[in-house]
């Protein structure tokens, strides 16, 4: 068999602290309504960080859940590719090695790769490249932490899409020649048209932090409102679909979808993707229990839908995402051992 990229372990953790739909209809003033939050929005609680949960950290415990779900030890681990978010516990530190330190990954070298949420699924396309580009490695860590719920300001209701932001930290590991749960092809699509649509307006080199501003420094805004709006609803969704297809002709297969890993969005647009794609319900999970942990959706529901039983050997997972600035983005995974010869 030629060489190929397997899928060997999936890590999560979770904080134990939830916010509620009826919690952000109050935070709302109400806005929107509890009802609303849930139907709409489609939110029935999310995680919420707890004393402790800095991303770096929640990172590193899901990266020490997918080594225990592997079976490996950390020694074995040749790169980590950390998601963390920019907002961590120190700002301009390693998170990569901030891992490689808290699991004891010595033989590891480390990379912070950032996409914003599209960041794992772009990580994946990133570890495959290495794994079959360089012979001095055979598994990558993706891993990192989540927690730009920090920054929601319930009251702007131009943000309401991000009010369903949560917190967690996911991994998984890639492993060479594994034989079965096959990384195939991938497709990234990047507008920069969009690329301060949105953001934190103060605390960068434009805008620093004073004493009349600090309020407004932890504060996710639409900058560009129209652009964004017009623009979104131009591209989005046949860039996502342009992902996808390039995806499985990079992976010469036909496009067949069994199970779509995406990251969480309001219930509506949910609904009609699955319907345009001819997707059950079953065929994805929404993330209406946990709200949106940004890059790390796409390794929840992998993670959600192997432990219910729902990836079938020789299934075609799709992970897909979209990333503020604004990216899209897919992977194909053939789920199970290799049903055939490279």
């Amino acid at each position: 068999m030629e060489n190929h990229v397997g899928v060997m372990g999936l890590g999560i953790y979770l904080p134990k602290s939830f916010m509620t739909a009826k919690e952000i209809s109050e935070k709302t003033k109400g806005v929107w309504s509890e009802a609303a939050v849930i139907e709409k929005l489609g939110v029935v609680k999310k995680t919420i960080p707890g004393d402790g949960d800095g991303a770096q950290k929640m990172g590193a415990l899901a990266a020490s859940a997918a080594i225990k779900d592997a079976g490996i030890s950390a020694a074995e681990i040749d790169c980590v590719l950390c998601i963390t978010e920019e907002w961590k516990e120190y700002p301009i530190t390693t998170s990569a090695n901030y891992i490689i330190r808290e699991i004891g990954a010595e033989n590891a070298w480390g990379l912070d790769v950032q996409n914003r949420c599209c960041t794992c699924v772009s990580a994946i396309k990133v570890a495959k490249d290495i794994l079959m580009a360089d012979d001095d490695v055979t598994t990558v860590l993706i891993a990192g932490g989540y927690r730009n719920c920090d920054f929601v300001n319930y009251e702007d209701n131009e943000t309401s899409f991000m009010f369903d932001l949560a917190a967690g930290g996911g991994a998984i590991i890639l492993r060479k020649n594994l034989g079965c749960n096959l990384v195939l092809g991938s497709h990234i699509i990047s507008d920069g048209s969009l690329a301060r649509s949105a953001g934190v307006r103060v605390g960068g080199t434009e805008v620093p932090v004073t004493r009349e501003n600090i309020d407004d420094y932890f504060v996710l805004e639409i900058m560009e409102p129209a652009i964004m709006k017009d623009r979104l609803k131009e591209v989005s969704m046949k860039n996502w679909n342009e992902c996808i297809s390039r995806a499985f002709e990079k992976s010469d297969l036909e496009r067949k979808i069994d199970y779509l890993a995406i990251l969480h969005f309001k219930r509506s647009a949910h609904e009609a993707f699955l319907a345009e794609n001819g997707l059950t319900w079953q065929q994805s999970i929404y993330l209406e229990e946990y709200g949106h942990l940004g890059q790390l959706d796409q390794i929840l529901s992998l993670y959600l839908a192997r432990n219910e039983g729902r990836l079938k050997n020789g299934d075609n997972i799709v992970t897909l995402a979209a990333g503020i600035g604004y990216t899209w983005a897919a992977n194909v995974i053939k789920w199970g051992k290799c049903l055939y010869e490279f």
